[in-house]
């Protein structure tokens, strides 16, 4: 693929899961099991390297919980050594350890994402700021990456939210507001929820705008401003090295065609052709279902 074809078709982002194995049982989360090992090291390694071929611009290990993973740290070293520009990763944040933090540093890790979903632990979810608080300011005193903090809307009183986005300004991180959806990609939202949404992106300020505000235009409009670009711009490889658009549509596009797959040298997405079919063939709009309020998810 040369450099003309990778941007019109290259892959901007990658997510790659390391192990679908969580610590948490958070009552809406559907991308998680309690049993499975983590994917050994060379796989991944072998699957970043495929990625590495196509020149994706960013690589973010996921689950299940990343942290995890007993090569996390490795694993990090390994995308820094490939080249990737942005060496991601998504935690729940409670395993988070002083000594974890620094092999994150010194391994070359540029992105932490962490979501917290409220204040007081409640029977939906414990991963709020109560019990995490000490491992937050853990992060914000010696971490060297960038940390995303994101507020959520939909799992505990919505004015918890605020207080998330609050002390994630207070400490430095960089704030964000999210909403919870369902395994499909959709969320259905109360005026109080609407209500707190609004209020956090009016303390976030511009940065609460990404991707020019589409959650707000599907909000209003029930359609997104955009077609998604997952399979080309956008790729989700899960635990047994598949590639999908994304973990919501993995069952809509979960068999494994030869040429979307990253198991073996002979079956791999590797040609500017494939990536071009990606975009125009199964581009893909953004619409709401049935509810008067529902939010279909993306990468982002």
């Amino acid at each position: 693929m040369n450099i003309f074809q990778w941007l019109r078709y290259g892959p901007w982002l990658a997510q790659v899961v390391v192990t679908r194995r969580c610590n948490l049982k958070c009552g809406y989360c559907t991308e998680y099991d309690r049993t499975s090992d983590p994917v050994p090291y060379d796989e991944l390694a072998s699957r970043l390297a495929k990625l590495a071929e196509l020149r994706a611009w960013a690589v973010c290990l996921t689950g299940g919980e990343p942290t995890m993973h007993p090569r996390l740290p490795d694993l990090v070293a390994e995308m820094k050594r490939l080249g990737f520009k942005r060496r991601m990763m998504i935690t729940n944040g409670w395993r988070l350890t002083p000594a974890l933090i620094d092999a994150l540093n010194g391994a070359g890790l540029t992105d932490m994402q962490i979501s917290v979903d409220g204040v007081t632990p409640n029977r939906v979810t414990a991963k709020t700021l109560k019990p995490l608080r000490k491992k937050l300011e853990l992060l914000a005193e010696k971490a060297t990456f960038k940390v995303v903090m994101s507020g959520v809307i939909g799992s505990a009183p919505p004015e918890e939210a605020l207080e998330v986005v609050d002390f994630a300004k207070a400490h430095g991180f960089t704030p964000r507001i999210l909403l919870i959806h369902d395994e499909n990609g959709q969320s259905q939202l109360s005026h109080e929820e609407l209500s707190a949404y609004d209020e956090a992106k009016r303390r976030i300020g511009d940065r609460a705008n990404e991707a020019f505000g589409y959650r707000g235009k599907m909000i209003e409009s029930g359609e997104a401003p955009f077609k998604c670009r997952s399979g080309s711009r956008y790729l989700y490889i899960d635990e047994f090295g598949s590639v999908h658009w994304c973990y919501q549509t993995r069952e809509s596009f979960s068999k494994d065609p030869p040429r979307l797959h990253l198991r073996g040298p002979s079956r791999t997405v590797r040609h500017a052709e494939d990536l071009q079919c990606a975009v125009y063939h199964r581009l893909r709009p953004n619409r709401l279902r049935d509810g008067p309020v529902a939010l279909a998810a993306g990468p982002y």
